[in-house]
């Protein structure tokens, strides 16, 4: 049987498989992902997510399905994943472009985070409408009651490639949260495709505290695209401001995120880690499905020892 590699690596706690398909294009045509997905996230004792690297045209690309199959427009935190991925093996340079959910994205090299942790940053332009929502209108939904979901609650909503709804709370309520992810997900006729949906606080000058339940996955220790459009939201409400870089941190890790506004509309810039965990190989049995080769797992104990001391730092702060 054919073997492929695999890696395991987050963004920020954001944990995922990722799989090489430039390299390893016969995969593409063996198994469909959201199964593959289902089974490897399964398989690492319940990931976030698979991300697979791909090309789109002569550029690069990015897929992501959730832990149940479902397909994923954007992700913040794998986007970084992919990119360093793309540039260790396939000479992506300092500055490239990522295709996602059939838009295309910035992406850079950054400065190493303290301990050397490799660092990417990714440009994602927002938009304040889609079809996701069906109670956008004309003008931007800011700040703004929706009763089916919340009677008390206020609600922004953006989309970066996938659609948020993000809350500006003065505590963490993880149940609370969680709860409000459910509920978002028994109203289709409010939100067709399912969202995200984000609790932040401000904890400093310039500092938020974001925690997100992720459609497709539930309660995630992070989420980029939501940490994205929870800093957007704090600098729209005058929360935060713009220009100004933004230290978001959630119970993962910590980001850093720079939005803009001008005559090309609005964008923030997410940097943070890119952490590989290790690297494994798999084999697809009979049936297709994935199994793991326990014997060929090595783990990259250097990068899971820096960034847990770098969590160790963030307590610190």
């Amino acid at each position: 049987m054919h073997e492929f590699e695999y890696i395991v690596c987050h963004g920020s706690g954001n944990r995922f498989v990722l799989i090489d398909c430039v390299a390893q294009a016969a995969l593409s045509e063996a198994v469909a992902p959201a199964a593959l997905a289902q089974e490897l996230c399964r398989s690492h004792g319940g990931l976030d997510g698979l991300l697979l690297l791909v090309r789109v045209g002569g550029e690069f690309g990015m897929r992501m399905f959730n832990p149940d199959g479902s397909a994923a427009e954007m992700c913040g935190n794998g986007i970084r994943c992919v990119a360093r991925l793309a540039a260790a093996r396939h000479g992506a340079g300092q500055r490239f472009v990522l295709w996602s959910g059939g838009r295309r994205y910035l992406l850079a090299r950054e400065e190493p985070l303290p301990g050397g942790i490799p660092a990417f940053g990714v440009r994602i332009p927002i938009g304040f409408a889609s079809d996701d929502f069906v109670r956008c209108g004309d003008e931007p939904f800011v700040d703004s009651p929706i009763p089916d979901l919340d009677p008390g609650l206020r609600f922004s909503f953006l989309h970066l490639g996938n659609p948020h709804l993000v809350c500006r709370t003065e505590w963490s309520d993880i149940d609370g949260l969680e709860r409000l992810g459910r509920r978002a997900a028994e109203l289709p006729g409010v939100f067709p495709h399912g969202i995200n949906v984000s609790f932040y606080r401000p904890c400093g000058a310039q500092r938020l505290f974001v925690a997100t339940c992720e459609r497709g996955a539930g309660i995630t220790l992070s989420c980029g695209t939501a940490m994205t459009a929870c800093s957007t939201a704090a600098c729209i409400g005058g929360l935060c401001r713009f220009g100004v870089p933004i230290e978001v941190f959630n119970r993962g890790g910590m980001v850093r995120c720079l939005c803009t506004r001008g005559s090309e509309g609005t964008a923030t810039s997410l940097c943070g880690n890119a952490t590989f965990e290790g690297e494994g190989r798999f084999v697809l049995d009979r049936d297709g499905r994935a199994v793991l080769l326990p014997e060929s797992w090595r783990p990259r104990r250097e990068e899971t020892e820096a960034y847990a001391a770098f969590l160790e730092h963030l307590k610190k702060l």
